[in-house]
């Protein structure tokens, strides 16, 4: 008499995984976390003519970015919600004992009070700029095929919290020394929504609100509009903060700028696995790269000209060709093509 042998009975994580590899932490809680892709005939369990199905219908399945499964996705970072918490945490300790070094000198007061206007006029109003960036950030999120790529959109969301915050701090310390109006945001605000250098930037931000594809919105932020602004903001103009004896805003940029280069690695994970996975998504990214290149373009071109209005100024075409140097190295990183000589 034979017996059958024993069935070894699924375990937790075989959902996971169909060669029952057990998911690291990182995995357990970000696989199929969301409830409400893929599902026929409509993401949730409404009416399937109910706006919220329609919207995610039209500007998620139906985004012309397709043939990707987002759950094979992973954020080179691996974050989940107690490593981002614990990474930042540790970064905060060390931007806060910056400023505490800093402010200790009094760095502040000698500062050259050309450069200071030059701080009201172009760095204050940043944080309007840093606000549609999480803004955009949460809405890539929030319509993410899945919760690899909705995390590491929301986790970026949160890093640009964290710039405008320290712009702020700026702002309160500037004014104890240099005069109360430079903590007035009815001041900075009408830099922002009537300086003709700050125009470009507006325009393009405000449309980048606009961008309601999900996959246009990742596209356009992500690959195109914040690595330009970001190298302009927290590499050019951290080097023309330290050329005119300004350390601390220097290095409060540069230190957000660990942020957008996790940003970017992330993102170019994103984009690599869906033109692996269907090359001929190449094809619409770049056509989104075209509509959306000039724009950015022109944001730089209008922010990089207040760079001659610094005491120790720097060119308007230095800074353009910063920005282009790292924003073609980028490009090549997930693109595969070479970057230009």
């Amino acid at each position: 008499m034979t017996t059958a042998p024993a069935v070894r009975p699924l375990r937790t994580w075989s959902v996971l995984d169909g060669a029952r590899r057990k998911p690291n932490e990182y995995e357990t809680v970000t696989g199929r976390f969301h409830y409400h892709f893929g599902r026929q005939p409509a993401p949730f369990d409404l009416d399937p003519d109910s706006p919220i199905n329609r919207w995610y219908l039209r500007y998620r399945e139906g985004s012309p970015l397709r043939g990707v499964d987002w759950e094979a996705f992973r954020d080179p970072a691996q974050l989940n919600y107690r490593r981002y918490i614990a990474l930042q945490h540790d970064r905060e300790i060390y931007a806060e004992g910056v400023v505490d070094h800093f402010e200790a000198l009094d760095a502040d007061a000698g500062l050259n009070p050309a450069w200071v206007g030059l701080l009201g006029r172009l760095y204050l109003p940043a944080r309007y700029l840093f606000h549609v960036l999480q803004i955009t950030s949460l809405y890539v999120g929030q319509l993410g095929p899945s919760a690899y790529v909705t995390n590491a959109a929301f986790f970026q969301a949160a890093d640009e919290l964290r710039a405008l915050q320290w712009v702020a701090y700026r702002a309160k310390a500037l004014s104890l020394v240099h005069g109360a109006d430079l903590a007035d945001s009815k001041i900075t605000r009408r830099f922002w929504e009537d300086d003709p250098a700050w125009q470009p930037v507006r325009e393009t931000l405000e449309r980048l609100l606009l961008a309601y594809d999900w996959a246009e919105a990742f596209t356009v932020l992500n690959l195109v509009v914040k690595p330009a602004l970001d190298t302009l903001l927290k590499t050019a103009f951290a080097d023309l903060a330290d050329a005119n004896g300004d350390g601390l805003t220097a290095q409060l940029l540069r230190e957000s700028g660990v942020d957008s280069s996790r940003s970017q690695a992330w993102s170019a994970a994103v984009a690599r696995h869906a033109i692996a996975q269907q090359p001929d998504n190449i094809l619409v990214i770049a056509a989104w790269e075209d509509t959306w290149r000039p724009r950015t373009e022109k944001t730089v071109a209008g922010l990089a000209a207040l760079f001659t209005d610094a005491p120790n100024p720097a060119t308007p075409a230095e800074v353009a060709a910063t920005v282009a140097a790292t924003t073609a190295a980028f490009r090549a990183s997930w693109s595969g093509e070479a970057e230009p000589a």
